[in-house]
């Protein structure tokens, strides 16, 4: 399979203007390789240039995080180990992580998974990334990670929203994370059909969003403005179930590479309330990857 290639990550973010609470976690960013030791997995549409654990640490470190949480990506698929020795070499007190995994995962997997700080599951249904999963297998899937009270994480386009609705209606107890404030695009407004089913799956007390992906949203272009009505519509309606992350560094960004420190500003401007801010970066992510 002939796999795209990806663009490195800004390499000079700029120092945010932003001042991050105390313990501050980026709840969605990931590890990639290096790919001499942890090589990209066969079945992957794209290969992204590395970006190991290192890398991640000396962004937090300058940007001002505190924790994270490493969401597993599909160029590992269902390999976790890039991602589980991150959380091992950085402590599992910082940072935690969320995998990728299949119906073949037995019950043993999930425990080394679950000893190694992984609190999630995430599943993949974006076209470009291969498309919907194995329904059935997911339901397998989440069966399997009931005793470890792990919650979903699901990565879909606006249309998988509107496509899925009904498939995901009955999940009333299991947590739900939404990626990317469900990639609505914003040329469409916040009265989209998407938009405003995502709106209606926030009124439950299950469902969450990260509000990041601003420029995976933004049809605009830099710096991105036109995604903050859409932030600011998700956080008025679940303040308590909001998360937000750089998704460093940034895979299969097709035209402008943001700089982590202008989307930290950007975060600025989704919510300018201190106390806000800080059940958004530090009291939502402590309760679903700390309080155990």
């Amino acid at each position: 399979m002939e796999k795209k290639t990806c663009m490195q990550p800004d390499p000079n973010p700029k120092l945010p203007g932003l001042s991050l609470p105390e313990m501050a976690c980026d709840a969605h960013c990931h590890v990639f390789g290096p790919k001499a030791e942890f090589p990209y997995h066969e079945n992957s549409t794209y290969e992204p240039p590395d970006a190991g654990k290192m890398t991640l640490k000396a962004l937090h470190d300058f940007l001002g995080f505190s924790r994270a949480v490493i969401v597993q990506a599909s160029c590992h698929g269902p390999d976790n180990r890039a991602m589980l020795d991150a959380i091992k070499w950085r402590g599992d007190q910082f940072w935690r992580g969320v995998c990728i995994a299949n119906k073949s995962f037995t019950e043993k997997d999930f425990e080394a998974l679950h000893e190694g700080g992984v609190r999630g599951v995430r599943f993949n249904f974006v076209k470009h990334l291969g498309g919907a999963p194995d329904l059935e297998g997911m339901k397998m899937v989440l069966e399997k990670v009931k005793v470890f009270n792990w919650h979903l994480v699901i990565h879909v386009n606006a249309e998988d929203i509107i496509k899925y609705e009904d498939f995901f209606k009955p999940f009333k107890d299991l947590v739900i994370i939404v990626d990317h404030m469900g990639r609505v695009p914003t040329n469409l407004g916040v009265d989209q059909p998407a938009f405003k089913i995502l709106l209606d799956f926030m009124q439950r007390d299950n469902w969450w969003v990260k509000i990041s992906g601003a420029e995976r949203i933004s049809t605009g272009g830099p710096p991105f403005y036109d995604a903050v009505p859409y932030a600011q519509k998700l956080i008025k309606t679940a303040p308590d179930r909001i998360l937000w992350g750089t998704d460093f560094p940034h895979p299969n960004i097709k035209e402008h590479m943001p700089n982590d420190g202008h989307l930290v500003d950007l975060l600025g401007l989704f919510c300018n309330d201190e106390s806000l801010l800080k059940k958004i970066l530090v009291d939502n992510p402590n309760r679903l990857y700390w309080n155990d």
